[in-house]
């Protein structure tokens, strides 16, 4: 993948070619993943392997989250997102996953039943946002913290409905909560952003706080979207 990003200002024609592929990939997500039905979000680091305190969290995150009629979408890979799809596969839940194109790191795990795979890690965000009722954030890097202040912000700005963000890892995440409240008392955020974060190492309570949440969001009365033969779409079996 060409770095387009330090490219600087080219040519009109590659700035079409690059328009056109973003609109490609933005496009192919969204026939994908429109017949889903609701999603929760996990977030996570691709480095924990299967023995890991986190990667079994995440399985137990998968798992419940699937037994209360979800489906699980992850990043797509290793690590936490693995171990998320793994626990909902086990549960005979739905999984899937937006999986990114990397030289190192990242490839598709064996638990997802529907994959897309994006050059480009704002497309995937898009995704990863666009069909879920709820979010849920395990220990993990960049990535995740990426992930978790981009959710917020398009919560706190009114971009997206206020939907949970769970933060799982209390030992890990601490420092990250600590630092939301210095940033309340100095007036950078409101209080009342603080409370937009649940923060727990209990599933039970994570997965109950977003099944309240989602019913106060009218969950049960989401429209039921319906492939359209003649448009070349199916539903995901």
């Amino acid at each position: 993948m060409a770095q387009e990003y330090l490219a600087g200002p080219r040519s009109r024609l590659s700035e079409l070619g690059f328009a056109f592929r973003v609109f490609m990939e933005t496009i192919r997500g969204f026939r994908t993943f429109h017949f889903l039905g609701p999603c929760v979000t996990v977030f996570g680091s691709a480095r924990f392997t299967e023995g890991h305190p986190y990667y079994e969290l995440g399985r137990k995150v998968g798992a419940k989250l699937a037994e209360a009629g979800f489906t699980v979408m992850t990043g797509g890979g290793p690590g936490v997102m693995e171990a998320a799809n793994r626990g909902a596969r086990e549960a005979h839940g739905r999984s899937v996953g937006c999986n990114i194109l990397l030289p190192f790191e990242q490839s598709a795990n064996p638990y997802l039943d529907v994959v897309v795979n994006f050059e480009y890690f704002f497309v995937r965000k898009v995704m990863l946002l666009k069909y879920s009722y709820a979010f849920v954030a395990l220990p993990g890097g960049f990535g995740t913290l990426d992930e978790i202040y981009e959710t917020l912000t398009l919560i706190q700005t009114g971009k997206m409905a206020g939907f949970p963000l769970v933060v799982m890892g209390r030992e890990f995440w601490g420092p990250m909560h600590e630092q939301l409240e210095r940033m309340a008392a100095e007036g950078t955020i409101d209080p009342s952003d603080i409370d937009r974060v649940l923060v727990t190492d209990d599933v039970d309570e994570a997965v109950d706080h977003i099944v309240a949440a989602s019913r106060a969001f009218g969950l049960e009365a989401r429209m039921v979207v319906r492939p359209h033969w003649y448009l070349g779409e199916r539903a995901p079996g």
